[in-house]
């Protein structure tokens, strides 16, 4: 066979892959366990039928999540660490309603594009119907204070997963970014309260940003599975909110599933130039952070100065995005160590996000493409996509209420 003959042989092959993959994607329940999206509703005027593109940082809108065949997205009510003081949750609380009630006007302005569910049934009947399901989660229990009935509140609202912490620590636990260290040696003695509270309303508790002692000890009293909605592992991507494998192993052991982060840092450890290293540090110092992708936790009154300067020093001195190979890496050993049954995708969207390959929602195809060429099956990829969490979710609505 002369050259020409085996290139078109190859350029053939590539295209039979490239159609099963795209079939594989349409056929499988699509879920995205943590879109930031809520914070572009609350802009003025932004719109969620227009395909945003550069310099815009929307990664979620109807066009990009049509290119992607995404089925059902969690949009996370996300709102910093403020003073735990009663004024500070007066006004966080504020914010809080204000995201919920955006992502509500959001379903109710859009009928023929979304819907809002509440268990995997209701999505997988969303989904029949043509639109495509809208999922509620809160990321940080700071907004629930010391008020636990809070929960019921939020629950009401549609929230099914609590992040327990986000940066910094709260009344309910220690996170693992928090610059002053460990204030409760894990939960809290009212974060122990909120997680059974969580299980009472079938609430998933979510790991992601927690301690290692928070993880530790929502195993040890959850009486359900527990999420980590958009983490990795820490071997591949060496960030203290990342999993190490004995971590991987006793979530799986209990039940759980961790939902892979996108946001290139959590995805592959990177490499930075020694000036790199010493503006970040100057940034860090500055802004009172532990790392410097905590610059998303600060208090709003200093969040748009400093993200300004953040932006600047990605743009100077810029680190290479880790790929959508590096993401299948991440899935690939996450497989290995907790198994097929509990690993999914929680892509962190709108929240920084971005890879080479994949810069936005629409290019989950990619993702798909990549794990096919790895041998996945599509009864592997059902599972990566919705089955394993939707697994979770059903175990705690069945908990539900028990004691």
């Amino acid at each position: 066979m002369n050259f020409s003959a085996q290139s078109a042989g190859a350029q053939t092959a590539e295209a039979k892959l490239q159609a099963r993959a795209r079939a594989l994607h349409e056929r499988a329940f699509v879920v995205d366990s943590h879109q930031d999206t809520p914070g572009n509703l609350i802009k003025p005027g932004f719109d969620l039928a227009r395909d945003h593109g550069p310099p815009e940082e929307a990664k979620v809108d109807f066009p990009k999540l049509r290119r992607g065949g995404v089925d059902a997205a969690f949009w996370a009510v996300y709102v910093g660490q403020g003073p735990r003081t009663p004024a500070g949750y007066a006004a966080i609380r504020q914010e809080v309603q204000a995201q919920f009630d955006a992502i509500h006007a959001a379903i109710r302005q859009h009928p023929a594009e979304l819907a809002l569910a509440t268990t995997p049934a209701e999505a997988r009947r969303i989904r029949r119907s043509g639109q495509r399901a809208i999922f509620i989660g809160m990321e940080n229990g700071y907004p629930v204070g010391q008020d636990l009935a809070l929960l019921q509140t939020y629950y009401g609202q549609g929230a099914r997963y609590l992040t327990l912490c986000h940066s910094s620590n709260n009344d309910l636990c220690d996170s693992s970014t928090d610059p002053k260290g460990p204030e409760w040696q894990g939960l809290s003695p009212l974060g122990e309260q909120a997680v059974r509270e969580m299980n009472r309303l079938g609430m998933l508790v979510d790991v992601s940003h927690t301690s290692d002692s928070t993880f530790y000890d929502v195993l040890r009293l959850s009486r359900v599975p527990v999420i980590a909605s958009h983490s990795g592992s820490r071997v591949l991507a060496d960030m203290a909110r990342n999993l190490t494998d004995d971590m991987l192993r006793d979530l799986a052991r209990h039940g759980g599933v961790v939902q892979l982060n996108l946001f290139s840092p959590y995805v592959k450890t990177e490499v930075k130039t020694p000036a790199r290293q010493a503006v970040e540090q100057a940034f860090c110092t500055k802004w009172g952070l532990k790392t410097f992708l905590n610059v998303y936790a600060l208090p709003a009154a200093d969040r748009t100065q400093a993200l300004a300067e953040y932006v600047a020093i990605e743009r100077q001195y810029p680190v290479p995005l880790a790929t959508v190979a590096d993401a299948a890496n991440q899935i690939d050993h996450l497989v290995q160590v907790a198994g097929i049954d509990h690993v999914g995708i929680g892509s962190d969207f709108d929240g920084g996000t971005v890879l080479d390959g994949l810069a936005d929602v629409g290019d989950f195809p990619n993702l798909t493409l990549e794990l096919v060429r790895r041998g996945y099956t599509a009864r592997a990829l059902r599972k990566i996509w919705s089955g394993n969490l939707f697994r979770v979710m059903d175990a705690a609505a069945r908990g539900k209420g028990n004691p």
